[in-house]
């Protein structure tokens, strides 16, 4: 994915969420709708969230130093946890902390018509916000599940965005048929319910994105894809007669590391070696672009890694 595209989305999500918590947060002034005061800090951990992932793709464009010679690329995924866990936390603690302070002590809704007008038009701006992020990920996405895409993504902003508009769009469902069934029935108990539903929510979508980005910062290898293609590219070596083992890393969502054992032909001199390495490294970055930093070791063919194939000594 490509920092543009996933800023993109980013923008349109944090300009929805930024009007739409203001004027949530006036709804609830008017009403007193404890569903919508959650739905408010919903908007505003969501404005935060888009803050916070649009400043990791700042610092992650940082260049590396002394301290950090392989970059600042894992910031996103930083930004993307610290969203995952403080923020969607938060959201969805307060609001189960006041639909069961408002179960104990009920009250009913005062002109109802603004809460469900305002719910009404943040729903076509979460949808408008979600449509971006769906367009944004298609580019990307390939053959993929959206499943498999949530799961699978090196680079965390447009899977983060993508759970946040569904997670507001349900929460504003929630909240609309809290709203609804409370004016309908003239129990305020409904309201407290959709409240206590959407801090549910938001709690749950907490623990999947905390999950997920979790194991980008725990470190993930190259994709299946990716791994064959590189595996080719040093195979195809004419002096290359065996890998002996490789490993991968991301270091970023576009920073690939690849470190690879590679057997070359006996009687080969060293600058004939030295000269495969090279070529092997420019071989490698040209079949994975994200490939962009690589260290290649000679070593023997008589001692490959579990799982790795080698190549026949005949050409």
């Amino acid at each position: 994915m490509s920092a543009s595209g996933g800023a993109r989305a980013i923008i349109a999500a944090l300009l929805a969420n930024t009007g739409i918590a203001a004027t949530k947060f006036i709804a609830y002034l008017v009403s007193g709708s404890s569903a919508m005061l959650a739905e408010s800090v919903h908007s505003v951990a969501d404005a935060g969230n888009q803050v916070l992932l649009l400043v990791g793709q700042r610092r992650s464009r940082r260049a590396a130093d002394q301290e950090h010679p392989f970059g600042y690329g894992r910031e996103r995924y930083v930004s993307a946890f610290v969203v995952a866990i403080i923020l969607f936390s938060v959201g969805g603690m307060f609001s189960l902390y006041e639909g069961v302070l408002k179960l104990g002590e009920p009250h009913p809704i005062e002109n109802a018509w603004l809460p469900i007008t305002v719910l009404l038009i943040a729903i076509g701006l979460e949808t408008y916000s979600l449509r971006t992020a769906v367009r944004e990920s298609n580019h990307v996405r390939g053959g993929q599940s959206w499943m498999a895409f949530i799961r699978r993504a090196k680079a965390p902003e447009l899977p983060v965005v993508l759970m946040e508009d569904v997670a507001a769009l349900l929460g504003l469902t929630f909240a609309l048929a809290g709203v609804g069934l409370t004016v309908l029935t003239g129990d305020p108990v409904w309201d407290a319910i959709g409240t206590i539903l959407i801090g549910a929510l938001l709690v749950l979508v907490a623990i999947v994105l905390g999950i997920e980005t979790k194991s980008l910062l725990v470190g993930e290898g190259a994709t299946a894809d990716d791994a064959a293609a590189i595996r080719d590219a040093l195979r195809a070596h004419d002096l290359v007669v065996a890998l002996v083992h490789m490993k991968t890393l991301h270091l970023g969502p576009e920073e690939l590391l690849v470190a690879a054992k590679v057997a070359f032909r006996a009687g080969a001199t060293l600058e004939q070696v030295t000269a495969a390495i090279d070529e092997l490294e420019r071989a490698v970055r040209a079949a994975v672009p994200s490939a962009r930093v690589i260290f290649i070791e000679p070593g023997l063919a008589t001692t490959p890694a579990v799982g790795e194939a080698r190549l026949s000594a005949e050409r």
